[in-house]
């Protein structure tokens, strides 16, 4: 509903006229005091300001879906886009990571099943029946992991905001109802009036509610206050005090448009404006009614301000995304032309592989192409390498004397392998029989009739060098796995402790327990997991003892301050002051972050839930900064 419409004034003892509205009524804006030719393209940039902020509405505090950049994932390998999964399932909002989980989830997919046919084609060219060909991945697993710990999250992300949701609409409808009752009660209008206020605190302090009631909740909400308004010509001394701090307020938000309007930074600029239009409607009131249509069409010109530089901006990118089409086009067409043309030599054919990943490689850096052509781009460049390499395969296909070259050489990389299991002499020898496993996986094909047999023949003797070796190693690691049953014996010991209360004592004895660990000694490094046990039995300790956080997290620092400096080789050491420099760099580029965001800011009042948000998670980095250079500065004291 605009302002203009809002508030009927009546004088003297004239009666007021309340009238129950329709629910089209309730969900007009403002803008439907344009001139009916502006009204579409008007209702597009509110639409999109309505639909952002009833969408923050749901998910009221989290900014996140606005600041994760989208990486080129087209353009990434298997291992990049598991690693990136693993880092935003693991440091961002599950609600926050929609759109990328997805789209990496595509562009994993197209690739892997891409790697398996590129896999099944040679499979089958070696001689291989299909019905047996079978092949699977790590990274494919590691992939499945990540998408599964990113589906159990977002299920109890929406599963614990539900409850929430619903709660927080029936409080705010019955914030509403107790609104409209205000004007049926029989007492002094001041009494009335501090309850009214006091219901408008409660209203901006309700929380979150779903996005499809968002609209509608609003409206009604002002409507009804509007309705008190009129009601309030009992006594105008109240009413107009509330006019007058509505409009003071309201200038400034569109003063800060007006500024934002000259921002080169179109995305920056859009952003902040959905924060000033959602304090517009859910945090000031009406004003005057001289002003309304005044104020409005100065906020609603530097709206429309914002969003047409918004749209130029986007305009421009998809030039650019025309001019990437056109090149990923063109580096198609000589894929194509690659492959028409062959090859009928070895080399030839290695030659013009070596351009496939050149043009591969310029492909998936030319960056994006139109939205509406990226999947049939895609498939269409998959679909032409594909073609290359079926091609390829067929003459590689009818190169027997080459498949009877590499047995060949296989063989003698056997004999090497024989003749050298029973070595006594490992330092010349397990270089060897290492160099040898790599040579033979440089060897291209044999004959398949053979390439099991001297598969096991060439295993055999290899780990029949190998297991000695193990074995020689294991008897020489008996001092490190007696540390190792000695260790899990005190694990189970420290399990069953029973604290007296007294936190010095009690903490004493947590020391002497870690003394007792150190005195041990080291495990073998496949059993190193153990220390990870212990430093959970630690934690359970320190939680009984109540021990803060921080302290706790120093003592388990020390000890394992102790083992790195004991271990053989520095780069442990090295490696645990790399990684706590690095902490150190990234909590300060996040407080910059949260500071810089602070910014954004500038007519948000201190107890605004955004704002607090960011001074919380302002005062959480810092504390954690502080617990990172304490560890840095007791590592840089074994130096």
């Amino acid at each position: 509903m605009s302002e203009q419409d809002n508030l009927q004034h009546v004088d003297g003892n004239e009666e007021q006229e309340i009238t129950a509205i329709t629910s089209e009524e309730i969900s007009q804006t403002e803008t439907t005091t344009s001139p009916e030719a502006d009204v579409k393209n008007e209702d597009v940039v509110f639409e999109e300001i309505e639909a952002s902020n009833a969408e923050d509405a749901e998910d009221e505090g989290n900014n996140d879906r606005h600041t994760i950049p989208f990486l080129e994932y087209g353009e990434m390998s298997l291992e990049a886009l598991v690693i990136e999964l693993e880092k935003l399932v693991s440091n961002e909002k599950v609600q926050a990571i929609k759109e990328h989980v997805d789209g990496i989830k595509n562009e994993f997919n197209s690739k892997f099943n891409t790697l398996v046919e590129e896999k099944k084609e040679e499979f089958l060219n070696e001689g291989g029946n299909e019905i047996d060909f079978y092949y699977s991945s790590p990274v494919q697993k590691r992939f499945k992991d990540a998408y599964k710990e990113y589906r159990g999250n977002l299920h109890s992300h929406y599963k614990n905001i539900e409850n929430n949701l619903k709660s927080n609409l029936d409080n705010r409808l019955q914030i509403i109802e107790e609104i409209k009752g205000l004007i049926n009660v029989e007492e002094n209008i001041n009494t009335t009036y501090k309850h009214f206020k006091d219901l408008q605190d409660q209203w901006r302090n309700a929380g979150p509610i779903p996005r499809d009631k968002y609209n509608n909740a609003w409206n009604s909400y002002h409507h009804h206050v509007e309705i008190f308004y009129d009601f309030l010509h009992l006594n105008r001394d109240l009413r107009d005090l509330d006019f007058k701090h509505n409009l003071d307020l309201k200038l400034k938000i569109i003063e800060r448009a007006e500024e934002l309007a000259q921002d080169d930074d179109t995305n920056r600029s859009f952003r902040e404006l959905q924060v000033l239009h959602k304090m517009w409607k859910e945090e000031l009131g009406p004003v005057s009614k001289e002003y309304r249509e005044e104020i409005w069409n100065r906020f609603k010109a530097a709206t429309k301000i914002i969003h047409n530089k918004r749209q130029a901006y986007y305009n421009e990118l998809d030039k650019v995304y025309e001019k990437n089409l056109e090149k990923k086009t063109e580096i198609i067409e000589k894929i194509e032309a690659l492959t028409a043309a062959g090859a009928k030599s070895h080399n030839g054919w290695q030659a013009k592989i070596k351009e496939i990943e050149q043009l591969r490689e310029t492909f998936f850096s030319a960056g994006k192409v139109p939205l509406k052509v990226n999947e049939a781009t895609w498939a269409r460049f998959k679909e032409t390498v594909r073609a290359f390499n079926r091609k390829k395969n067929v003459f590689y296909k009818d190169l027997k004397k080459e498949q009877f070259d590499n047995l060949q050489k296989k063989l003698d990389l056997i004999k090497i392998a024989e003749e050298n299991q029973n070595s006594e002499d490992i330092e010349a020898t397990t270089p060897l029989m290492k160099r040898i496993q790599n040579d033979w996986k440089k060897i291209g094909h044999v004959p398949r009739k053979d390439s099991d047999k001297i598969w096991k023949q060439f295993k055999a003797a290899c780990n029949g060098y190998f297991d000695k070796l193990h074995s020689k190693k294991n008897a020489e690691n008996e001092v490190e796995n007696t540390a190792f049953k000695a260790k899990s014996e005190l694990l189970d010991t420290i399990k069953t402790i029973e604290f007296t209360n007294d936190k010095e004592a009690d903490l004493e004895t947590i020391k002497a327990q870690i003394s007792a660990w150190k005195t041990i000694g080291r495990v073998p490094s496949n059993k190193r997991f153990i220390e990870g046990k212990f430093n959970k039995a630690l934690d359970e300790l320190f939680k009984q003892v109540k021990v803060d956080s921080n302290e706790a997290e120093l003592i388990k620092f020390e000890n394992k301050l102790d083992e790195l400096s004991n271990a053989e080789d520095s780069r442990y050491l090295d490696n645990e002051r790399l990684f706590i420099r690095k902490k150190i760099d990234e909590v300060k580029s996040e407080i910059n972050q949260l500071e810089n965001n602070l910014q954004f800011f500038t007519n948000v009042k201190d107890d605004n839930p955004l704002v607090k948000e960011v001074h919380a998670n302002i005062a959480r980095h810092k504390d954690s900064l502080t617990l990172w250079k304490t560890k840095l500065t007791k590592i840089k004291a074994l130096y």
